[in-house]
């Protein structure tokens, strides 16, 4: 089981998407109905989704640090 932050960001984003639009409020009779909603749900989810490519590389990362640190030393008080 993978325990990097981007596949459980991703797995998260699922599991609350799956609670807002099929377990809240519930209204499945049994079991079986509750299953037939989520396998329901899913197939109707995996029409709709695309992959998405990353953009943001380590190169921009290191970028994004380097400026928010020269930002930070801008802020902290000059010694005299």
């Amino acid at each position: 089981m993978p325990i990097h932050a981007s596949w459980l960001n991703q797995i998260e984003i699922y599991f609350s998407i799956l609670q807002r639009k099929v377990l809240t409020p519930p209204d499945a009779d049994s079991i079986g109905g509750l299953a037939a909603n989520i396998l329901g749900f899913q197939a109707g989810y995996e029409v709709l989704v695309q992959p998405f490519e990353w953009k943001f590389t380590r190169a921009d990362l290191a970028e994004l640090l380097t400026r928010l640190a020269a930002k930070e030393q801008a802020l902290l008080p000059k010694a005299a």
